[in-house]
């Protein structure tokens, strides 16, 4: 699992709603310390006896607020990355305003998998961690045109707009094609803001955009929004 921004209970719940069995969870990979991405990190861990996994700056800030403790077993993501079952997780840095963010993409077998929020731009870095992979998880967080319009305090919206901020809907849909044209097939746009996006919006823009580029939703690659209600912050791989 990919982060814990709900409360124990309501994730748990998510877990059997899917039909997952929470023994089935192995580890639990954090990408930043934001609350919403580390709510139920703690009692979920330890009320399962479930290993945390994630970079070292991360950990140090969530033992910092208490989002884990001395009950929960934390694991530094070392620079080989994690084994686990069949799956090999690394880790690649994330621009954002936290203590040392980062994305994951996951390699199984000829298989594999990214997921990358909380960007607040597409770097060198994570553009080379997402090509080739054959899912991706992308943040499209704001259509830029109602953040500005809308009633967040300039403060937050130069924030949300920086370069340590949130990936807006129109820099995830350029980059769209690029991923198709190395390989990705699978397209999950994630972490929509509540007040500042619309998941029609954000699915319209990274269309338009693969059209634009001679390439069709169905045939080149397929493309869902996460439900906005979960935020993109409890994934299952």
């Amino acid at each position: 699992m990919i982060d814990v921004g709900r409360s124990c209970k309501q994730v748990c719940n998510a877990l059997a709603e899917n039909g997952i069995d929470t023994a089935d969870i192995q580890a639990v990979f954090v990408t930043h310390e934001h609350t919403d991405h580390v709510k139920g990190v703690r009692v979920f861990a330890n009320k399962f006896g479930i290993p945390v996994y994630s970079s070292k700056g991360t950990l140090d800030a969530m033992y910092s607020n208490n989002f884990v403790d001395n009950k929960t077993k934390c694991f530094v993501i070392g620079d080989g990355g994690v084994d686990l079952d069949t799956m090999h997780i690394d880790t690649f840095s994330i621009s954002h305003d936290c203590a040392e963010g980062t994305g994951f993409k996951v390699a199984m077998g000829s298989r594999s998998f990214a997921l990358a929020t909380d960007l607040g731009y597409l770097s060198d870095e994570v553009a080379s961690s997402l090509f080739g992979c054959d899912a991706v998880v992308i943040e499209s967080n704001h259509d830029v045109r109602m953040l500005q319009m809308g009633p967040y305090p300039y403060v937050l919206k130069k924030r949300i707009m920086s370069s340590s901020g949130h990936l807006s809907n129109e820099s995830c849909a350029d980059f769209l094609p690029k991923l198709v044209q190395s390989g990705t097939s699978r397209f999950v746009l994630a972490h929509l803001s509540r007040e500042n996006n619309m998941p029609q919006i954000a699915y319209a823009e990274s269309e338009n955009s693969l059209n634009a580029n001679g390439m069709s939703v169905g045939s080149d690659c397929t493309l869902c929004v996460a439900p906005v209600e979960f935020d993109g912050t409890s994934v299952i791989f």
